[in-house]
């Protein structure tokens, strides 16, 4: 069966194409600011799109008041987004001084803008309505060091359901994240992407959900969600990164311990996580629970009732094997 391709980053891409126009813009940095401009020309949009350096973009960045903002749409964890959003923001900072012709080797001190750093998140990494990471976090430090460079990302998780008081305020940011869920709901059922595509568009237009925005770039979103590398690899490198990290934490704990004391003992405190990773994966690519079964068995050395007991556990979906 055909499955079709997929974008990893579909999400971000999306984010980008919704808020591409100054009124939606201005909407979310009022919603996120609880400030009240009405006029969107006062927004100034400087986003990077391809810089010889580093081959640099980033999603939106823009300026108004005594403000440089920088929105960034992630669907998948990365602390190191405050190191990224430092290399934007030293573009960002060097075209705002050369387009208004300042002079930094002056004596007067120069009056810059104040940066804003805010990451969308909508992965499936459990970080609370709102997280704060730092670039000094980085940083190797040493006791009582102060570092000379900072850059605060705050991440605003926009899944469905979270940060409700920014979402009611700005209803294009609720859609998009209604969308995004439709699409991973029916993945989830066992849709491919095409398929979960099409009905999570036919669904928000049926119920007014970025509909005029669907409507009228249907194909756009369609050709961005379905462009990308192939989903079948997605999958099997999703399944290969997880088994290999089971496996290693097997390694380093469990047979550090040894079997001498049973699977309870040898495999419960460093093999759990890897198991359950493993098989928690597998139930999202749907494949039947005997496979699973099987599989658990084989890749890891255990019995049919240690596999059995592992695959009830909570972390791990609780479905029992026919």
């Amino acid at each position: 069966m055909n499955n079709g391709t997929i974008n990893r980053k579909y999400k971000d891409s999306l984010f980008r194409m919704i808020f591409s126009e100054k009124e939606e813009l201005l909407s979310l940095y009022n919603a996120i600011n609880g400030s009240d401009y009405s006029d969107p020309e006062l927004l100034e949009v400087n986003t990077i799109e391809d810089t010889l350096y580093m081959g640099m973009k980033n999603d939106v960045s823009f300026l108004i008041g005594d403000y440089l903002s920088l929105y960034e749409a992630q669907s998948t964890w990365n602390p190191n987004m405050p190191l990224r959003g430092f290399f934007y923001f030293s573009q960002l900072y060097q075209g705002y001084v050369a387009e208004r012709q300042l002079d930094v080797y002056g004596e007067r001190q120069l009056s810059l803008p104040m940066p804003k750093y805010v990451v969308f998140f909508n992965g499936t990494k459990d970080i609370g309505e709102v997280k704060e990471v730092r670039l000094s976090d980085s940083f190797a430090k040493q006791e009582g060091d102060v570092p000379a460079l900072e850059c605060i990302a705050t991440y605003i998780n926009v899944n469905y359901g979270y940060n409700q008081r920014i979402m009611s305020q700005c209803r294009k940011l609720k859609d998009y994240s209604v969308l995004v869920d439709c699409i991973r709901k029916g993945l989830s059922l066992g849709k491919t992407l095409k398929e979960a595509v099409d009905a999570a568009v036919q669904d928000c237009i049926a119920h007014k959900v970025l509909d005029d925005f669907l409507r009228k770039h249907w194909a756009e979103v369609a050709e961005v969600i379905l462009t990308g590398y192939d989903y079948e690899i997605h999958k099997a490198n999703v399944k290969k990164m997880a088994y290999q990290e089971g496996q290693e934490e097997g390694r380093k704990e469990g047979l550090k311990e040894g079997r001498k004391e049973g699977w309870k003992e040898g495999l419960k405190e460093g093999l759990k996580e890897g198991v359950q990773v493993l098989i928690q994966i597998f139930r999202e690519q749907n494949m039947p629970e005997q496979e699973i079964l099987a599989q658990v068995m084989k890749r890891f050395s255990l019995e049919r009732e240690e596999a059995e007991q592992y695959m009830a556990q909570p972390g791990s979906g609780s479905k029992k094997a026919e």
